[in-house]
């Protein structure tokens, strides 16, 4: 369990087994079923990955409610939100290598969230998320941080059905699928109430299509997420 303070201190929650096991095999033929190439997106996509439009399915658009996720997200944006984009992606075996790098919050530190839900178990040898516990304070407090130092790199790994939540600050990479093994994930992207004229200005270029208009509240008390 990872109460709020860790949670603010870390700048991420890994969350054990969110996702119902009766939902995964449904979430894995969705994204299959809808895999789009490179030259159906209205920005070209990255070389190496496959990324599935899904944004209309009703049971991916569940998994970005479950309340222990909103929990979590709600705490770390610290006020209303929305729920602004979901794609899915997947790196392909020898691909998906990124450098240590930060997704920046919009205005103000703190007010962009992200969500990696793993629809198969996942580490470094398919692939997995690698991320510094504590680096979004350095983006928030103007100190410098050495994105090319891998020293304090944490590899995560675990099973499908398992949610990352962390600040869009937090300094995060992909790692290479060295062994092409299947690493299906929805990457879900949440916004500070405050942000939604801008992204309304870039939805259709990132081929949004799901209604973003609900609105969520940050919890009252503190959060104790799982």
């Amino acid at each position: 369990m990872i109460d709020a303070a860790q949670l603010h201190q870390d700048g991420f929650a890994l969350l054990r087994g969110a996702i119902p096991g009766e939902w995964l095999d449904e979430l894995r033929i969705a994204f299959d079923r809808n895999i789009k190439p490179s030259n159906e997106w209205p920005v070209p996509r990255g070389f190496g990955w496959q990324y599935s439009l899904v944004d209309l399915e009703p049971t991916v658009q569940s998994v970005c409610r479950l309340p222990n996720v909103l929990a979590a997200v709600g705490e770390l944006i610290g006020e209303r939100y929305f729920l602004s984009q979901v794609e899915g992606r997947e790196p392909l075996g020898g691909s998906g290598q990124q450098g240590l790098h930060r997704d920046f919050s919009a205005k103000r530190p703190g007010d962009t969230v992200h969500a990696l839900a793993f629809f198969d178990d996942y580490g470094a040898d398919n692939g997995a998320t690698r991320l510094v516990a504590g680096s979004h304070h350095s983006a928030h407090d103007g100190s410098a941080f050495d994105l090319c130092d891998e020293s304090r790199a944490l590899q995560i790994s675990g099973r499908a059905g398992d949610i990352l939540v962390f600040d869009a600050d937090l300094v995060h990479a992909g790692t290479l699928n060295p062994s092409g093994a299947r690493r299906r994930s929805l990457l879900i992207c949440y916004f500070a109430e405050s942000l939604y004229e801008t992204h309304l200005k870039t939805a259709a270029l990132r081929n949004i299509r799901m209604n973003t208009a609900e609105r969520f509240d940050p919890p009252s008390s503190e959060v104790v997420v799982g």
